[in-house]
């Protein structure tokens, strides 16, 4: 197969989490009951009139300013024609001629290098309806009608499905980290449109842009576009390029396959007016700066504080960096004077493992810092070995009770080191043709006597001393 460079846009979907909805007082909330957040607004109802929701606004410019966009003087929305079911106005309220950010720009961390994302524009708008299916039937839930959805538009500047991935999962940990949503995909929460299109390797020309709609996951976005440039790669090297329209494509998940819904003749699908109903206004630059001091740490720096501060590797700070949670999690196990590199472990050994044993979240999940600390300071002071700590770990997670009550004198690690001295000095006595075995040069002997003297005390002897002890005895 000949080699060609592909070109990938990503239009990125996510809906914000303010209380109502973005033109409605309807409740913005996920709700398995159909139809039970809705407002005449959202219905379209004769004589109704929109009114803008001021926190929708401000999570939007408060992403704009995450993505280093220029924000725009004054902010009004746009009225895109289309006739849909699940759209009961005939029309979406949205941004087409001022979005609340352009040419905006990110870098993420491929690992062997860094990638700038180049970002068009984000935009706020209102979500659509949803239609569920049946046989003989197809039912509209007004639910999601009119929920504030960020529209992010990338410029076609990705290569690949891995830097298309690490940009969406990029994206959703900052829509998490900023408070601005949720960002779940399986609540439908985030969902993208992925254009992609091929060119030769020393080409200027961008090839045929393909749009596949509606991808509800980034392992299916990842599919979409191997999948994708692996079709117009063939039709190319066959010589039938001219096969691939600029259409519009879904993703199949039982086949794998993108397969075809509409062509698109021109661009431009819609038309655009001005939303009359809404006035437009002045977004001061006194408000702009107030909304960039709210501006938390972001994943990114996150990671290289814990690195640059904490030492911990590059590896443990892009796991507990994944999700916000497990960063709020070791932050709070930091503020309370837990070691860092000791928080770190138990949180990507122990407890992720946990969480996805039992495919929960940080949560619904019983040790909180502060009770995870009562095993990890007494592990500190040498009052329990590292094996004890994760006995009551796990036995703590199973009854559902403090750590402290399976911390005891009965369980206490021997840490005295005059009552070890006197142990392991017996022992010594009692072996010593392994002694001089040692002393010729079979060094593997230092572990069994710290076997005899664990075996002796039942497994309750803290093994940091005893191995100092014994050093100092045999050497």
């Amino acid at each position: 197969m000949s080699k060609y460079k592909a070109v990938i846009g990503l239009e990125m979907h996510c809906e914000l989490q303010s209380n109502s909805k973005v033109f409605s007082s309807a409740k913005n909330s996920y709700s398995e009951i159909a139809n039970s957040n809705v407002s005449p607004v959202d219905m379209a109802f004769p004589g109704i009139l929109p009114t803008i929701n001021k926190e929708s606004v401000r999570e939007a410019l408060l992403m704009s300013l995450v993505l280093n966009c220029t924000q725009p003087e004054y902010m009004y929305f746009d009225r895109k024609n289309y006739y849909y079911p699940d759209l009961p106005k005939g029309y979406q309220i949205t941004q087409m001629h001022a979005p609340v950010g352009v040419n905006g720009k990110v870098t993420i961390d491929m690992g062997t290098y860094q990638k700038e994302v180049l970002i068009h524009d984000i935009h706020l708008e209102e979500d659509s309806a949803s239609l569920d299916h049946y046989s003989d039937a197809s039912l509209i839930d007004y639910n999601r009608a009119g929920v504030p959805l960020l529209e992010l538009v990338t410029e076609p500047c990705l290569n690949t499905a891995d830097e298309a991935v690490a940009f969406l999962e990029y994206m959703r940990r900052c829509y998490q980290y900023c408070g601005v949503s949720l960002a779940d995909t399986k609540m439908g929460q985030i969902r993208c449109d992925v254009n992609v299109s091929i060119m030769d390797e020393d080409s200027t020309t961008l090839g045929t842009k393909v749009e596949i709609k509606n991808v509800n996951s980034f392992s299916n976005v990842y599919e979409t576009i191997n999948y994708e440039i692996k079709r117009q790669s063939e039709l190319k090297d066959t010589g039938r390029y001219n096969e691939v329209e600029q259409e519009t494509r879904r993703f199949d998940e039982e086949t794998g396959t993108t397969i075809r819904m509409r062509s698109k003749v021109d661009a431009i699908d819609y038309k655009y007016f001005v939303e009359p109903n809404i006035p437009k206004y002045k977004i001061t630059k006194e408000w702009l700066e107030s909304i960039r001091k709210t501006i938390p740490l972001l994943p990114n720096e996150r990671k290289e504080k814990y690195m640059k501060e904490y030492g911990l590797s590059e590896y443990d700070a892009n796991i507990i960096i994944k999700e916000k949670d497990y960063a709020d999690y070791f932050e709070e196990c930091l503020s309370l004077g837990m070691d860092a590199k000791t928080s770190a472990n138990y949180l990507i050994v122990q407890i992720i493992a946990y969480l996805n044993k039992e495919d929960i979240t940080l949560k619904d999940f019983y040790l909180t810092p502060s009770l995870l600390n009562q095993i990890i300071s007494e592990l500190n002071k040498g009052t329990i070995s590292s094996k004890q700590a994760k006995e009551i770990f796990n036995k703590s997670l199973e009854e559902k009770k403090e750590p402290k009550n399976y911390i005891t004198k009965d369980n206490a690690q021997m840490s005295n080191q005059d009552e070890l001295t006197k142990i392991i000095t017996n022992i010594l006595n009692n072996n010593p043709s392994q002694i001089e075995d040692y002393h010729q040069g079979k060094t593997n002997l230092f572990d069994y006597f710290v076997g005899q003297v664990m075996k002796e005390t039942k497994g309750k002897a803290n093994p940091t001393i005893v191995k100092e002890i014994l050093n100092k005895k045999l050497n």
